[in-house]
């Protein structure tokens, strides 16, 4: 890769939702600078970390700045980030006033990591004041190699725009008259979650997700970027870098996708598999019946997720090869990637044909999968 590690892999994803045509090309844009900003030579961990610190530094996405605001006119910001040597996993919840929620969630791995004096068994998640008290804690120490979480205050966080929206979308949740057209856009229709995969020679692969959250959510709801096995995984089979490995990242409705454990079902089946199922056929049957019927059945007309996965394989001449998926049930979703046969950053706004042309809802499984050589 260019300057970085000649074998190393990133991908990105600005989120599955409804990517307009002048919407989908600032998001390309800060896709690419993401891969970018990866493809140092960093190991897989810091390469996630440092694709999803652009992305949540830029307003066109929904993490970080920018992020979509609460009921209360708020950021509220979810991340979590996993390295799949060891199963290593940080994430943040709720958190107001940290510039990179990713930034938190590794120093929250890296404490982690370490054994603790009296015994006591470490978080793998902190929340809301508790996350901001470690923050500070954290960027205050000297002990710390690793990026250090910057505490920001709370309203440097709105931008322009998640204002204009909370201001358009909560005059109407506030007006009694008002009654959306069962077929016009909605606020849940919004680009969601973003987040990275990568694998790198050192450290093998490792997952990141970041999110904003849902526009007027309650204060204090934490989605799927928080949550253990629902945003983010990683895994090597045996534990052995060396060994098949998946990287993945999610994005979508947080609640259906907790339920769901969607990362983790994902990134284990996957390397569950004994080679007679493809990853194709595996995120199909996830999508279509874990989850697409599991929650219609419960009322939920179209329920929304989509999921980036990266896949290293061995054949039996054991010879490597890597793939990243992308598997979706929206409109649409944004990606990018960069590898050794792909050094220059290509970002796509991947579009399901079936589901942007359509106008009207079906209850039959929407789910859009690609494959792409890396």
């Amino acid at each position: 890769m260019h300057n970085g590690c000649p074998d190393a892999y990133i991908a990105v994803h600005g989120g599955a939702g409804v990517h307009g045509q002048a919407v989908g090309k600032d998001v390309r844009r800060v896709l690419r600078q993401a891969c970018s900003r990866a493809m140092s030579p960093f190991p897989s961990l810091a390469m996630v970390e440092s694709a999803t610190i652009v992305l949540e530094d830029d307003p066109a996405l929904n993490a970080g700045y920018g992020s979509s605001l609460t009921l209360d006119g708020t950021v509220e910001c979810d991340a979590a980030i996993m390295v799949g040597k060891g199963q290593r996993f940080g994430s943040v919840g709720s958190v107001p006033d940290v510039k990179n929620p990713v930034t938190l969630a590794r120093a929250i791995l890296e404490y982690s990591s370490k054994a603790d004096k009296l015994g006591r068994v470490p978080p793998l998640t902190l929340v809301s004041q508790g996350a901001s008290s470690f923050a500070k804690r954290v960027s205050q120490s000297s002990s710390t190699t690793s990026p250090k979480p910057e505490l920001v205050s709370p309203p440097s966080l709105i931008s322009p725009n998640a204002k204009a929206q909370y201001d358009k979308w909560k005059a109407r949740l506030d007006d009694p008259a008002y009654h959306p057209p069962p077929l016009s856009p909605h606020f849940g229709a919004f680009p969601d979650t973003v987040g990275a995969v990568a694998w790198h020679p050192k450290d093998g692969a490792a997952a990141s997700v970041s999110s904003g959250g849902l526009l007027l959510k309650l204060p204090g709801r934490m989605g799927e970027a928080a949550v253990y096995g629902a945003g983010c995984w990683a895994q090597h089979e045996g534990d052995n870098i060396a060994n098949p490995s998946v990287a993945c990242s999610v994005s979508g409705t947080g609640e259906y996708i907790v339920r769901a454990s969607l990362a983790r079902v994902v990134g284990e089946r996957d390397i569950d598999d004994d080679g007679s199922t493809d990853p194709h056929r595996i995120l199909q049957t996830i999508l279509e019946k874990d989850f697409w019927e599991e929650f219609q059945k419960e009322g939920e007309p179209n329920p929304s997720a989509g999921v980036l996965l990266l896949t290293r394989e061995i054949d039996e001449e054991g010879k490597a090869s890597v793939r990243l998926w992308c598997a979706f049930t929206t409109p649409t979703m944004a990606i990018a990637y960069a590898s050794p046969n792909h050094p220059k950053p290509k970002a796509v706004v991947l579009r399901h044909p079936d589901v942007c042309n359509s106008r009207h809802l079906s209850d039959k499984p929407r789910i859009f999968i690609t494959a792409i050589p890396l």
